[in-house]
């Protein structure tokens, strides 16, 4: 749902210059979408349950992987709608890219967990094997 109106688009460089505590937007995906949103989220800054420094942190930026890692509520996700102003400009080539990075991303976070378990049981066998060859 775009409460924009006319949904106005940014290029990332516009968004870039809105980076201080005074002028303060954020990119982000909403799920399932690939088009980024802009917020401007300055008036917010005051009220956000996390302080405003991590919303500076990101000021100008992407902040999607941010936003998505803390898990934020419904609720959240509510109140922050009510700060967008219009959609990131993005070209095919940057679309790619992030298509690709997305990708890459969830490519990472399915691999984390790969060789942890073995290794785990490997180290508990030599440990077991280890045992009864000293008691023999």
């Amino acid at each position: 749902i775009n409460m924009c109106g006319g949904s106005k688009a940014f290029t990332s460089s516009e968004v870039a210059k809105h980076n201080t505590e005074a002028d303060c937007w954020l990119i982000i995906s909403p799920p399932g979408s690939n088009t980024p949103n802009v917020y401007d989220v300055t008036k917010y800054l005051d009220e956000h349950p996390g302080g405003a420094e991590v919303l500076l942190d990101a000021a100008g930026m992407d902040a999607t992987d941010q936003f998505e890692d803390i898990g934020h509520s419904g609720d959240a996700r509510k109140e922050l709608a009510k700060y967008l102003i219009g959609e990131l400009k993005i070209t095919e080539e940057e679309k790619k890219k992030m298509l690709e990075e997305k990708l890459a991303r969830e490519e990472a976070a399915k691999s984390s967990g790969g060789m942890g378990p073995i290794i785990a049981i490997l180290v508990v066998i030599l440990a077991v094997a280890g045992y009864f060859m000293t008691q023999g």
